[in-house]
Formats: structure tokens, sequence, C-alpha cells
């Protein structure tokens, strides 16, 4: 498909445990999809599109691509529904923005 036409949406969230969420939830959907990952970036394959992850000392970027709307509506809801379970500790500020769509 071409990467022009993709819808995307990123989210920058600010934690201190970037790596371990990028990590943890890389490992929860490996169980059913396919996902490569490092401590600090992943990707996730899903049915919809995908969503790679890139984590630094102090922020976990999402960044998720799929063909329409309605599939970009739903990554963003189960990675951040996701996200949010692993980090019930500390929750996070999970705030999804229209990326651009150049090819990268």
């Amino acid at each position: 498909m071409d990467e022009s036409k993709m819808h995307q949406a990123e989210a920058q969230v600010a934690t201190d445990r970037a790596s371990i969420h990028l990590q943890q939830l890389c490992k929860h959907f490996a169980h059913k999809l396919t996902v490569a990952f490092t401590p600090s970036e992943g990707l996730i394959e899903f049915g919809a599109g995908s969503c790679r992850l890139a984590a630094d000392e102090r922020l976990l970027t999402l960044r998720v691509e799929a063909a329409d709307a309605a599939g970009l509506a739903q990554l963003e809801d189960v990675v951040a529904r996701h996200l949010e379970r692993f980090a019930f500790r500390a929750p996070l500020a999970i705030e999804w923005r229209a990326a651009a769509t150049a090819a990268e």
C-alpha cells in the first residue's frame, strides 16, 4: 500500500519507564502478533496496521499507522488501553495527534 495514503497518529508519553513499557507492550502482543523489538525500539504488526515504538530516558513515542480512519482509531485505543494497564501504578498521559504522512 502507498505509505503516503496511510493514516498515522503519534503520542509522546513522558515517563522514566519508557523502555520497560515498550518491552511490556511488545512482549504482550508477541503472543499473537508479529513483533520485533529492542530495549529502545519496537514494531508491532496488527491486522489493521502497525505500531512503532521508541524509548529514551524520559519519553516513549508511539506511532500507529492504518489504511483508514477506523483502523487508526482502533489501534490508538488498543495500544493506549494496554499501556494504561501496564502503567497502572503511575498513570500516563497518552494524547494522540495526527502525524505527518510522508514516508520515513
